[in-house]
């Protein structure tokens, strides 16, 4: 079984900038996503050439399961695509986003950090997965407020209902940082 074990951060200001080590361009859309938090995402990326590697593209198909430990772990299956097929599954796809995704050189985890365009901009989000739920973590400064299993804030749910669709008080709480921003219920 494969696991997905991440924490999500709203990203304030621009200090992760010089902790790029790679780039791609995302384009995801999900053909099932149910309130009980399965997801069949496909996604290409388009990364831009770096002193490591090269462009290129990429195309996969994920599966992943409902959140468990306060969101924090998920199954999650994985598997390449042709570049074709992928493209007419967007094509096809109801609920759709894009990102340019930034790898970040940072200890504790895998981090990347997410920079949503169209209507989910202007939102910023930083996740690391981790090697098990009980890692300890050193959070940069940047990383404003945890996201982590808020499920309205998942790549699933923004696809289906983007930032731009949300009541302006909700939208405006959530990017100014509020630690007790209305959820969607609240509103």
């Amino acid at each position: 079984m494969a696991l997905e074990i991440e924490r999500r951060f709203l990203v304030r200001g621009e200090e992760w900038r010089e902790l790029i080590a790679w780039q791609a361009h995302l384009q995801q859309g999900y053909l099932v996503s149910g309130p009980e938090g399965l997801t069949l995402r496909v996604r290409t990326a388009t990364s831009t050439a770096t002193a490591k590697a090269e462009a290129g593209q990429q195309a996969w198909l994920t599966l992943k399961t409902a959140a468990s430990d306060g969101g924090l772990v998920r199954q999650e299956f994985e598997y390449d695509i042709p570049l074709a097929d992928a493209q007419d599954l967007l094509a096809i796809a109801p609920s759709q986003l894009s990102k340019r995704r930034h790898g970040l050189s940072l200890a504790g985890g895998d981090w990347v950090l997410d920079v949503f365009e169209g209507s989910n901009a202007p939102l910023v989000v930083a996740e690391v997965e981790l090697e098990h739920a009980e890692q300890s973590l050193l959070v940069p400064s940047w990383c404003h407020l945890e996201l982590t299993g808020h499920s309205s804030l998942s790549n699933a749910a923004l696809a289906h209902s983007p930032l731009a669709d949300w009541p302006e008080l909700q939208r405006q709480a959530l990017l100014a940082g509020l630690a007790d921003w209305p959820t969607a219920g609240q509103v």
